[in-house]
């Protein structure tokens, strides 16, 4: 993400009277620089000193890049000079993004794009907008990825460039398949990549056809992700790209040991890509090119190679500590034990497993891993404790379920939003052609009406007719479609209904679950090894957000964007205040809405008065009554 960051940056915002080329700086070129930092006065001439000093430090001294790109503000202040402020601004924002501050890093980059704005640099602010969206695609804010995703392509569409509208394109992919949205983000990188294609920009093509193997690969379309996949190799190896060629090795690999008539095509690509990635050094590549020949050996049976290589997998993810690799041969060791009854080592690499699949959020590897253990349980004979691990995998793979399906209604929802303004666009241009043509008629009815009045009246009538045929044809399209949409929302409002009653009733039961838990924590020994372990888990699972958000996506359909409106009337609003006021306006009582939120119901009735203290409400002004007129 950074480097897209940077790439962006260097290609659009700088003036081209400096030189931006990729600098490493050695320790005796950072001397020079400061050398002729010093004896430099202080106009302008200062600017690509800094910038290179900035570029010398931002991998290697985060604090000193900071200071640079400090300098570069106060240089371009007491210059009035906007290019240089300006640079001083983007370059802060880098700063601030590689430390993960991105409120911060978005605070400069606004200012930037404050004064490209004022000065009418089109470019230049499509650039910050971009990476703004950039930083709310990483932190989730998908609203407002989308909302400065779509500014800067406006711009960049002002200055007629195409490759920055194509970068706005993956960025918008990015954010749908975040959300889940597959076929979106799919359609949205197919337009990136059609767009690289015809300006034969290689390294950001390649880069938009990853995204669309993988979106192929979620939607469980292996034969065209296969296919891109192997375009993207193709590519790979014409640039000599030894790193992406590892990389497209192992996926294309790891596709192939999933299908049996295909695993001794998988054998062939895995080792040339645990050879390349071993000659370059390349540990990740290593890690993913052995856990994927571990599984190659795993479909064969043979059981003790691929326990060899899962164990080499794991070894490696450890000492650069990659959690997600870490879990995925954790399970499969479980699975192997578990297939040959080694049941003792099979729990322990499970419950491994889940240990950290917890501690990372890795939910779909938890299910997996309580799977598992149910699994090695039932086996154990220990059918209490298999059932218990059950009901924990179930509980798991019903709320990733659960979530999935929110993810493809909201995808289907903008879909048809989509789809039904591009009709109403297109009714509207009908409409405008039919009066056109109604007017052109008016005129030659005029023209005509000298040389014969009765042909001309026949004619008029006849257009006349057709006009009103089109307008009552397009009117009963209108009114069908309005029925679908009235439809849509009654459908939205039900499923409202039931995600609110489950997030009510879920929560309930686990504020009871953890009120037992504590009343039998001294009970047996069994219990206490379990009990920290569990609490922990529920009081995670209870302030998960992950509930929120299907529950903000089907409010929000039914509700006209209400938590936009609550955003543009009152800017500072939060986001805890938006999610009290939605329940609020579902008529939620005081007690309902502390059980969903864990709190106590006193609690709740200080955030309502926090609340109708920020909307500025009266004494006399009922708070849900004003909720309700949003």
């Amino acid at each position: 993400m950074r480097k897209s960051v940077l790439r962006i940056l260097y290609l659009l915002v700088l003036a081209p009277s400096l030189n931006f080329a990729q600098y490493d700086a050695s320790p005796q070129q950072i001397d020079s620089l400061l050398e002729a930092l010093a004896s430099t006065p202080p106009d302008s001439s200062r600017t690509p000193i800094l910038v290179n000093l900035w570029r010398a430090h931002i991998d290697r001294d985060i604090d000193k890049a900071f200071g640079y790109a400090d300098q570069l503000i106060d240089l371009g202040k007491q210059l009035d000079n906007v290019p240089i402020q300006h640079t001083g601004y983007q370059r802060m924002g880098i700063a601030y993004s590689y430390i993960d501050d991105y409120p911060s890093s978005n605070t400069y980059y606004r200012k930037a794009m404050k004064l490209s704005e004022e000065h009418e640099r089109y470019s230049s602010t499509a650039a910050m907008q971009i990476n703004i969206a950039m930083n709310h695609s990483i932190m989730n804010q998908h609203d407002s990825t989308l909302f400065y995703a779509k500014k800067s392509m406006k711009n960049f569409a002002k200055e007629q460039d195409s490759t920055g509208i194509a970068a706005c394109y993956n960025v918008i992919a990015t954010m749908h398949f975040s959300k889940g949205e597959y076929r979106l983000s799919l359609e949205n990188n197919i337009k990136a990549m059609n767009i690289y294609e015809r300006y034969n920009d290689r390294y950001s093509l390649k880069d938009a056809m990853r995204g669309i193997s993988k979106n192929y690969l979620k939607m469980r379309d292996t034969t065209n992700a296969i296919k891109y996949l192997l375009q993207l190799e193709k590519l790979n190896r014409e640039d000599n790209d030894k790193h992406g060629i590892i990389a497209t090795l192992s996926n294309l690999g790891g596709i192939y040991t999933e299908i049996k008539d295909s695993l001794e095509i998988a054998k062939v690509l895995l080792d040339e890509g645990l050879e390349l990635s071993q000659n370059m050094k390349f540990p990740t590549g290593q890690i993913n090119n052995l856990s994927a020949l571990g599984r190659y050996h795993q479909q064969k049976g043979q059981y003790t190679e691929a326990k060899t290589y899962y164990k080499r997998a794991l070894n490696m993810a450890d000492s650069i500590d990659q959690k997600g690799n870490l879990v995925i041969n954790q399970l499969r060791l479980a699975e192997i034990n578990a297939e040959e009854n080694e049941l003792a080592e099979g729990e322990s690499w499970a419950k491994k497993a889940l240990s950290l699949a917890t501690e990372s959020e890795q939910l779909e590897n938890q299910a997996k891993a309580y799977q598992l253990l149910s699994e090695i349980s039932n086996k154990q004979n220990n059918d209490g404790l298999a059932l218990t691990y059950f009901r924990e995998y179930k509980t798991l793979h019903d709320s990733i379920y659960n979530i999935e399906n929110g993810q493809r209604l909201s995808e289907l929802q903008t879909i048809y939003e989509t789809e039904k303004k591009e009709a109403e666009i297109a009714l509207q241009e009908e409409e405008i052609n039919t009066l056109n043509a109604k007017a052109k008629v008016d005129k030659l009815t005029k023209g005509l009406y000298a040389g014969g009045m009765a042909s001309a009246l026949a004619l008029s009538g006849l257009l006349v007719f057709g006009y009103r045929q089109r307008i009552k044809k397009n009117k009963i399209a209108r009114e069908k479609q309005e029925e679908i949409y009235k439809q849509e929302i009654a459908h939205k409002k039900k499923e409202l209904t039931s995600q609110t009653l489950h997030l009510v009733q879920k929560n309930t039961f686990i504020q009871e679950l953890m009120e037992n838990l504590e009343n039998i924590k001294n009970s047996p020994e069994k219990f206490k090894m379990e009990f920290r372990r569990m609490v922990m888990l529920l009081k995670k699972e209870n302030a998960s957000d992950k509930d929120w958000e299907v529950f903000k996506t089907y409010f929000s359909e039914v509700h006209n964007d209400f938590d936009q409106k609550l955003k543009t009337i009152y800017p500072d609003i939060s986001e805890k205040e938006i999610r009290l006021a939605a329940f609020l306006r579902m008529n939620l009582t005081t007690k309902e809405i502390a059980a969903t939120l864990n709190v106590l119901p006193d609690s709740i009735l200080k955030s309502k008065y926090r609340l109708k203290k920020k909307l500025e409400l009266d004494k006399e002004t009922d708070l849900v009554n004003f909720l309700n007129t949003l």
